[in-house]
């Protein structure tokens, strides 16, 4: 799935993990995007130089996002919840076989004694419900629009969390924020106005994407700020419970078709688009120890612009120089943001 709907941001604007050191809590996505901070201890785990584990996580998230469009529109697989549930699914099963046989999820041994059955329905299944709604909107996007211009869309995310963070007062008003808030606007606006092929149906249905996921990243400053987990230890206990919220949403979207069309799909797409999936996450926990905020941002950055490339050299997307000048100044604005802390 896209960096924004495997527990991934990915990739996504701060569902990435350059908002893991940045800006707490950024993709992919991510595939699932890691949506708490992350100071777990990692003192245990195998350190990769940033030289190393910067280009595998770029290659990483931006093929996560590739091969989900691949398989929603060229192989004609139009079922995004059910695509969404997979990956959950396989990821539930993973971190837990991980959990068994690896010391990637000691973290989760940490948080355990704070994960009681009151922080599981007030705070854990809450932020799930959220999560869902932005996995399965962002990945429904992909039917309708390129991925190019969803990724210049998702650049609006830094924006959406500070207009709700000024509606509920959680964050007072600067004028560096407004400026912020005015250069990310003003970008994505242009970007859209630029669009050859703009589709109403999925503008809306991205622009709710980005809602939910802003709601999700303020609600987990709101409510998990003392629990601390790394990238993988979130997958481990959210993607049970957006697994468990898609099951009952499936019926309704999807209903039995994908059963059907799964099986010319074959089980080499479905393990390995998953496994992808999968990977990223790993990847995110060794990425979060390797650089300062401003090295994954600009890594971010990149990565969002090689989707952009790839687009165009691969699908044939076409972007005009509106849409280049636009996502120029939303970049801008979200470099800012990221590295300068929303102060």
């Amino acid at each position: 799935m896209p960096e924004d709907s495997t527990i991934q941001h990915v990739d996504i604007a701060l569902s990435s993990v350059s908002d893991f050191k940045a800006n707490a809590p950024s993709t992919p996505i991510t595939p699932l995007p890691p949506p708490v901070t992350s100071n777990s201890n990692n003192n245990n785990k195998t350190r990769l130089s940033a030289t190393v584990i910067i280009p595998i996580w770029i290659v990483l998230s931006s093929s996560v996002i590739t091969y989900n469009n691949y398989v929603y529109n060229t192989l004609l697989f139009k079922y995004p919840v059910f695509l969404v549930t997979w990956h959950l699914v396989f990821a539930s099963i993973g971190t837990r076989i991980l959990k068994r046989t690896t010391r990637l999820l000691d973290g989760a041994n940490d948080t355990s004694h704070l994960i009681t059955k009151d922080v599981w329905l007030k705070k854990i299944i809450p932020v799930g419900a959220l999560f869902t709604g932005s996995l399965i909107l962002s990945n429904t996007a992909y039917l309708y629009l390129s991925v190019a211009f969803i990724q210049m869309l998702k650049a609006f995310t830094p924006v959406a969390i500070l207009l709700i963070s000024f509606t509920f007062r959680i964050q007072d008003p600067s004028k560096r924020l407004f400026m912020i808030v005015f250069m990310i606007s003003g970008g994505v606006s242009l970007a859209s106005y630029g669009e050859l092929k703009f589709n109403m149906k999925g503008f809306i249905i991205q622009a709710l994407a980005v809602l939910f996921e802003a709601s999700r990243l303020v609600m987990i400053q709101l409510l998990l700020h003392g629990i601390k987990m790394d990238p993988l230890v979130s997958l481990h206990y959210y993607a049970p419970v957006c697994a468990g919220f898609n099951l009952l949403i499936l019926p309704f979207t999807d209903g039995l078709a994908p059963f059907y069309e799964v099986v010319a799909l074959g089980p080499a797409i479905m393990l390995s688009n998953a496994g992808v999936a999968f990977l990223l996450n790993i990847a995110a926990v060794f990425l979060v120890g390797v650089g300062s905020g401003l090295i994954l941002t600009l890594a971010g950055v990149f990565k969002d612009i090689l989707l952009i490339i790839g687009s165009v050299l691969l699908f044939g997307t076409v972007v005009t120089p509106l849409q280049i000048f636009g996502y120029g100044i939303a970049l801008i604005g979200l470099v800012i943001f990221k590295t300068t802390g929303a102060k």
